[in-house]
């Protein structure tokens, strides 16, 4: 079973930059899409229902904002908007999709913005995001995945040492990460690839891109008991159509 989760920045930008050759030529299993930036009702997607997917969507209030996507050819068993607390819940930031063995979080995590003004917010956003988790976990095991808006270690970004005290990699938020790991969640893409210069997110500017500078933003995180059904993680880094790229996981079939 392939998952793939993307952040489109503008899903409707995208769709005239190659999002649905894409999702054509992929056809993942369960497809996640963050920072949409639109209603349902705003863009075709009639296209994937021909391919056989259910969607999902979690648009913000405020239009041409955040909003988060589930596009899955499983049905699943049932699925929520949210984290079922209303000063979280209004910019559309996260779907959960349940099915027989696992649930599927989908997830935007606020930006903490330039100057830090969204950083303490932020924050109070990864405590109850975690705690959301930890009990979903509790009654069968989570995948989560989606812009995390932050790069965990100095790995993880090209120039850490510049980026020490802007947004995306402050030791607040960084900590937050290691409460997800210490949650017994795994980061699935550095259990099979520990090399440098990975990274899913670079600006417009500078020709950031052909240059390889950038962050890696994007993630699946698996839940330790789930482990043993990982088959893979993957960068999808030739993949153009947003200022982020798609990030893969493989699971194998469960058990009979």
């Amino acid at each position: 079973m392939q998952l793939v989760s993307w952040n489109v920045n503008g899903i409707r930008a995208a769709m005239d930059k190659g999002f649905r050759d894409f999702v054509v030529d992929h056809q993942p299993d369960m497809l996640c899409l963050q920072e949409t930036k639109a209603k349902p009702e705003q863009v075709d997607t009639s296209w994937a229902d021909d391919l056989g997917y259910t969607q999902i969507w979690n648009p913000a209030e405020k239009a041409g904002y955040s909003g988060t996507s589930v596009w899955t050819k499983v049905a699943p068993n049932k699925h929520t908007l949210g984290i079922g607390l209303d000063h979280h819940d209004r910019e559309g930031r996260v779907i959960t999709a349940t099915f027989d063995d696992f649930h599927l979080v989908n997830v935007y995590t606020p930006n903490s913005q330039r100057g830090l003004k969204r950083l303490d917010y932020r924050m109070q956003w990864d405590a109850d995001f975690l705690e959301y988790l930890r009990k979903l976990n509790r009654r069968k095991p989570v995948i989560f995945c989606g812009d995390l808006n932050c790069s965990h270690q100095e790995i993880d970004l090209a120039n850490p040492k510049a980026n020490r005290k802007n947004a995306g990699f402050t030791d607040q938020e960084r900590a937050g990460l290691d409460a997800i790991a210490t949650a017994k969640f795994v980061d699935s893409f550095r259990v099979f690839d520990d090399s440098p210069d990975r990274y899913t997110w670079w600006t417009y500017r500078n020709n950031a891109r052909e240059r390889n500078i950038g962050w890696r933003l994007d993630y699946f995180w698996v839940a330790k008991k789930f482990w043993d059904r990982v088959a893979d993680a993957k960068i999808l880094d030739q993949v153009f159509g947003s200022d982020h790229c798609p990030v893969q996981l493989t699971l194998k079939p469960a058990s009979t």
